[in-house]
């Protein structure tokens, strides 16, 4: 039996199956993923001199998958 999800993975899985079988539903749950990385949900154990790479590094893999999910819909082309 399969465990219950994540919020962030059903918002994932449920971007997907909007249009299964689609480049944009894929597009859409890469989408999804990346609004649960985004920079601004920092836990809040990490605080001082490691905040601000761990910050930039979200902000950096954010950026990464918007820009697959753009090239998956075309919209770079």
């Amino acid at each position: 039996m399969n465990k219950p999800l994540s919020p962030a993975a059903q918002v994932v899985l449920d971007a997907f199956w909007k249009q299964p079988g689609d480049r944009s539903a894929i597009a859409a749950a890469i989408r999804a993923a990346a609004d649960q990385a985004d920079a601004a949900n920092v836990p809040s154990y990490i605080r001082g001199d490691v905040y601000w790479p761990y910050r930039n590094g979200r902000a950096a893999a954010t950026e990464h998958l918007r820009a697959i999910a753009a090239e998956l819909e075309g919209i770079n082309d």
